[in-house]
């Protein structure tokens, strides 16, 4: 054989250019087709079919033309999913655009209720689903496996992406704590499973030497010090574009640049450290959005709010695409399929408990005008939709795991992706009609002016009201009672940032309101209108 020659019967590289070529125009035309389809539905006000299941659904036929053609084997491979390109560019655009399109409002004001959900939930609904899988296993009810592998899937499928849900909630304007709520929860309860996943891989590569104290000591130190890293480079990022003046040089680009660096910088930080830099890229994006976009020059904040918008919408179209495209045309491991249907009830069951126990936690300290109502927590419940992070931990448990557990798990886990994002997003408008939030009736809890939305937040009426008048016995009436005077006499975290974090890190007075009423309104505005306006909240001042 001469030198260079390609083996017999393997392509040339004549054959594979073209095929790269092909490939690459396949991605790109299934982009275009799924945001134009998402345009057209958005337009057409089609709320059973949500842009997700629209990019699903697109990948699903691409993926079953290819899998029938004689050109399956050069599109497989082309259109390869490594799990590098997903960690390193797909999937920290979506985290840090969850953490920066935060609006700061109705977070902060139901800040102690989204770290209920988003931390003992997500803990209650992870061990839930893997002690069930577990059991379910030890009587061959469904596939069988190891107690901490169960415990990694029940970890991995309790991270949920509403993001379908979310856009119909703009587009229904629900109220804005219960978008507030399923927001915040869905953005913190991925750091939260991306930590409880680590914790119990490692715990399964050395479990003879470890104990339950070390256990919980390992997801401490990872979910701690990953959010410790994130807040720290967001810190330093609002400090140096505080005193840099590079907006008042009409330096842009280099401002612009600095600061789309900044969010990498803190996922390679904390991944040089053995760290979770998801995580981190989480909570960077949450105090970048706070403190950082404020010291901008306007040009920068609409560039960056505009860039990492677009970037995040690329990234999350494409991985429902694949996910599509891969069921399509990958051997999933459907010889399991107990395994599956089963895990699909055992979700359904760990959120029942994850978000009626927390409801039930978060009700006992606030105000009978503050609870969180029935409908809201059922509403909470159908909410639950498994996405992005879901996926890239299960692809992760392919190479975690031995033995096909990990095929097990992926197959298992992209079907749950499937069933919620097309039923449970495209069954979301008719869900939130039936418990009655959506439409004129919400109309009245709605902040119209910021005397409102300062007011707000003690006196929420209507549907986010279930009145204290059967309180129960005695015991319980004042063990709450104990529990609203701690919390009132508690320094909350909105008095914290305005008195001392925004005058420090911003140049914007503590008396200032939120980012979103400061002099770079107009960029704001741009970036969050679907997020405010729709629920009420004033994207800019008025007089």
């Amino acid at each position: 054989m001469a030198a260079g020659a390609a083996p017999q019967g393997a392509p040339t590289v004549e054959e594979q250019e073209e095929a790269a070529g092909v490939g690459i125009l396949l991605q790109i035309s299934m982009l275009v087709l799924a945001f134009v389809l998402s345009h057209l539905l958005r337009r057409r006000r089609v709320y059973y079919l949500p842009e997700a299941s629209a990019s699903l659904l697109i990948g699903l036929i691409v993926g079953g033309l290819a899998s029938v053609s004689n050109a399956q084997k050069s599109t497989r491979r082309w259109f390869n999913f490594r799990e590098e390109l997903f960690f390193l560019f797909l999937l920290p655009p979506i985290i840090f655009q969850s953490g920066f399109s935060l609006a700061p409002k109705p977070f902060f004001s139901n800040f102690g209720a989204i770290i209920t959900f988003a931390i003992v939930g997500t803990l209650i609904a992870s061990i839930v689903t893997g002690v069930l899988v577990y059991l379910a296993g030890l009587i061959h009810l469904v596939y069988r496996m190891p107690l901490v592998e169960c415990m990694m899937f029940g970890a991995l499928v309790s991270a949920t992406d509403p993001v379908t849900v979310l856009s119909i909630f703009q587009e229904l304007a629900t109220d804005v704590n219960l978008y507030a709520l399923v927001f915040g929860e869905s953005v913190l309860n991925d750091a939260m499973a991306i930590s409880l996943y680590r914790t119990m891989a490692s715990l399964r590569t050395n479990a003879s030497s470890q104990n339950i104290f070390v256990v919980i000591l390992r997801f401490l130190e990872n979910f701690f010090g990953s959010m410790s890293t994130g807040v720290g480079a967001g810190f330093i990022s609002a400090l140096l574009f505080k005193y840099s003046t590079l907006g008042v040089e009409n330096l842009y680009n280099l401002e612009s640049c600095l600061f789309v660096v900044f969010p990498y910088f803190s996922y390679m930080l904390a991944e040089g450290f053995g760290l979770s830099g998801i995580v981190s890229i989480l909570f960077t994006g949450i105090v970048m959005k706070r403190y950082t976009f404020s010291n901008l020059s306007e040009d920068s904040q609409r560039f960056t709010a505009a860039l990492f918008h677009l970037l995040s919408s690329l990234a999350e179209t494409f991985v429902f695409i694949y996910m599509g495209f891969d069921i399509a045309m990958e051997r999933q491991s459907w010889s399991h399929i107990g395994f599956i249907f089963f895990s699909v009830i055992f979700i359904l069951v760990a959120r029942a408990a994850n978000v009626f126990s927390c409801a039930f936690l978060v009700n006992l300290v606030r105000p009978p005008q503050r609870q969180i109502s029935r409908q809201y927590q059922q509403a909470l419940w159908y909410s639950g939709l498994r996405g992005a992070m879901a996926f890239a931990l299960a692809l992760q448990s392919v190479h975690d795991l031995p033995d096909g557990h990990g095929q097990t798990i992926l197959s298992a886990t992209i079907s749950i992706v499937v069933l919620t994002v097309l039923l449970i997003g495209g069954s979301t408008s008719t869900m939130l009609e039936a418990l009655h939030v959506v439409g004129d009736g919400n109309e009245g809890r709605r902040p119209s002016s910021l005397e409102d939305q300062e007011n707000y937040e003690g006196n929420n009426n209507a549907g986010n009201i279930e009145l204290g008048s059967e309180e129960g016995t005695s015991t319980t009436s004042k063990f709450k009672l104990k529990l609203q005077e701690i919390q009132k006499n508690t320094p909350s975290l909105a008095a914290l940032d305005r008195n001392y974090l925004t005058p420090f890190f911003t140049s914007q007075n503590g008396d200032s309101d939120d980012d979103e009423h400061g002099p770079n309104r107009e960029p704001r505005r741009s970036n969050e209108l679907q997020d405010l306006e729709s629920h009420g909240l004033p994207a800019r001042e008025t007089g």
